[in-house]
């Protein structure tokens, strides 16, 4: 899968920070379609192929089952997902809960024979994959298709438990994803669409954002469009910003006023950037409670905005409304 990446030019670090976001966003709008057949043979010479969950070395994971990193999350994750469910396990060695789902999640992979992938990732070992889903606690297991987090629980479930949210999961996923859905065919293609995808997947995250405003324009009910709008015009804000905005803000911690305000901004969207949302969630509702006036509005306004960017159901959302309400008041 294509997801949004920094502008023509930028870092390969900037890049992969991009699509560790998208990864995390709700809603996230899906590129896959047309960059992807485009770029397929320079991206597969130019990053390692995905693991092979049928042909693991020895001492490594069985059928079905692949061992992610940060490094290998884009391919055995994203670009995986694109053409059927992957389900994702963020566990820790030291977590007896974590060893209680991976032995339960590994027993139904090998049940279903093929249907989906098993990804187990050690949140020691690959902290940007925890950070990208805002996870608090462990173990979590996150539902991916088509590039996107589908749904998700945390904490330990019984076998029974499990196999049931799957069952529904997949019941719900269209038959090419090893689904159980109706599908009606591919919906007709939408020359609007592809084009503020194209821009998106180019890095032109100003054009895509009017191209998703025109067609929330002339459909004001696109929940997709408006979504995808949403995250064009931060990307845009964000991949503009000057490098090193976190250290400028941890660095000026005296300052007050509106450079205090500037420097919080600033570092916040580097931080969601990262893929670490629950440290700019934190960062700016700290600047909130140490400001009033115009400036407390600002701040305020800025986290709802990057809120909406996310799930309203996102560990990382719901702790964050908690910390700004008592902000607040």
């Amino acid at each position: 899968m294509t997801t949004p990446r920094a502008p023509r030019g930028a870092s390969r670090q900037d890049q992969e920070r991009a699509l560790r976001t998208a990864a995390a966003m709700a809603g996230a709008v899906d590129l896959s379609g047309l960059k992807a057949r485009a770029e397929a043979k320079a991206a597969q010479q130019a990053r390692p192929a995905p693991s092979d969950p049928e042909a693991q070395p020895g001492g490594a994971p069985g059928p079905g089952i692949v061992d992610v990193t940060d490094q290998s999350f884009p391919v055995d994750v994203i670009d995986r997902s694109a053409g059927s469910l992957v389900v994702v396990l963020l566990s820790a060695s030291y977590s007896e809960q974590s060893q209680a789902m991976s032995a339960v999640l590994e027993k139904l992979v090998a049940a279903d024979g093929g249907r989906w992938t098993l990804a187990r990732v050690d949140v020691d070992g690959a902290p940007g994959v925890a950070q990208a889903f805002g996870a608090q606690s462990v173990p979590m297991v996150i539902a991916v298709a088509g590039g996107r987090a589908v749904t998700a629980f945390a904490g330990a479930q019984p076998e029974e438990a499990a196999r049931q949210w799957l069952d529904d999961v997949l019941a719900q996923l269209p038959p090419e994803f090893g689904g159980g859905g109706t599908g009606a065919g591919e919906a007709p293609s939408d020359p609007r669409r592809e084009a503020a995808e194209q821009l998106a997947a180019d890095g032109d995250y100003d054009g895509a954002r009017a191209a998703y405003e025109a067609i929330l324009h002339a459909d004001p009910g696109d929940a997709d469009a408006a979504a995808a709008a949403k995250q064009m015009a931060f990307f845009a804000r964000a991949t503009r910003g000057e490098p090193g905005a976190i250290e400028r803000a941890d660095a000026a911690a005296d300052a007050t006023g509106t450079d205090a305000v500037e420097l919080a901004l600033a570092a916040a969207d580097e931080e969601l950037l990262a893929g670490t949302p629950a440290r700019a969630f934190g960062r700016l509702i700290t600047a909130i409670r140490t400001t009033f006036g115009d400036d407390r509005t600002v701040l305020r306004t800025r986290l709802l905005e990057l809120f909406d960017l996310f799930d309203p159901a996102d560990p990382a959302v719901l702790e964050a409304r908690r910390g700004l309400a008592a902000a607040l008041f």
